[in-house]
């Protein structure tokens, strides 16, 4: 009697696994997830797929560098970088100061998501007032 108790609860506790480690199953796109949510995967045009190794391939970033506000725009993430005191912000908007002295700008193609680690150069490159006169010597 106790041996047949034993098999019954043991073919319920397999049952039961079973059907747990099949529910946390989903499909994405053609893809197997096990979990609850998809993966939030975004490639870059260009670049090796996610789940690759980049043999070599460095992503580019393209910026929009605004030298009188010291304010660089990433139009792919739609972020911008700005100086707030001694530290750099990303926010999706400007702080209302910002905005209205933007002025021109100059695009910047870069290697890395964090343009402001070359803003020294891009200072002494791009002096605020200037990129006026450079576009007359051409």
């Amino acid at each position: 009697m106790k041996h047949n108790i034993i098999e019954k609860l043991l073919l319920y506790l397999i049952c039961i696994f079973f059907l747990f480690s099949f529910s946390g199953c989903t499909t994405t796109g053609g893809g197997v997830h096990i979990g609850t949510h998809p993966p939030d995967i975004k490639a870059k045009k260009g670049g090796p797929p996610p789940h690759a190794k980049a043999h070599g391939y460095r992503a580019k970033h393209t910026y929009q560098y605004y030298p009188s506000a010291s304010v660089y725009f990433d139009a792919y993430r739609k972020v911008y970088f700005y100086l707030e005191g001694n530290n750099w912000r990303m926010s999706v908007s400007l702080p209302q100061n910002l905005r209205f002295r933007l002025g021109d700008h100059v695009t910047i193609e870069m290697d890395t998501d964090k343009p402001y680690t070359s803003y020294e150069e891009h200072k002494r490159k791009y002096p605020p007032g200037q990129l006026k006169k450079k576009k007359k010597k051409k």
